[in-house]
């Protein structure tokens, strides 16, 4: 499992509301290029995202799912990146006297990445992940996530 941690100047809350707006995903996440849709039941357990990966034209469709949601402190994800195959991704915050701590734990479960010996996926995971966490931490410093989201109330932005 490659597992990364990172100290942020915000709140545990700030880093929920992020993680709770779907389509704020390719923000933060490295690798995946577009959102598609949203669930409206997202973040809650079951609820998909609906993204792309890679770099156009080469684009590739794919979906996230919820596992575990329990904010602020804890999220679990089922990430397809087929035909790499699929990785549970555990996000972890706790509070610190100058902000919080986030987490980020991978491990490649299911399709060809899965038998890839861990030796060599875990630095690659831990690289990509230090820049995710990189990402996520200018979006909820930032407060990207806008004021209650961590509740799970997501809404699309506007067409206009």
């Amino acid at each position: 499992m490659a597992t990364n941690t990172r100290d942020l100047a915000c709140t545990t809350d700030d880093v929920f509301r992020v993680l709770a707006n779907g389509w704020l995903y390719p923000g933060w996440v490295v690798g995946a290029s577009r959102m598609r849709d949203v669930d409206a039941s997202w973040p809650a357990v079951g609820a998909q995202l609906h993204h792309s990966f890679g770099v156009w034209p080469a684009l590739l469709d794919d979906r996230t799912e919820v596992r575990e949601w329990e904010p602020p402190r804890r999220m679990v994800l089922i990430a397809r990146g087929w035909p790499m195959g699929e990785a549970k991704v555990t996000l972890h915050a706790r509070t610190t006297a100058s902000g919080c701590q986030v987490r980020i734990d991978e491990e490649p479960v299911k399709g060809p990445a899965a038998l890839i010996p861990r030796f060599l996926t875990t630095p690659m995971l831990r690289w990509r992940n230090a820049e995710t966490l990189h990402r996520l931490a200018y979006l909820a410093e930032g407060r990207a996530g806008g004021d209650g989201r961590a509740s799970g109330e997501v809404t699309p932005p506007s067409s206009s």
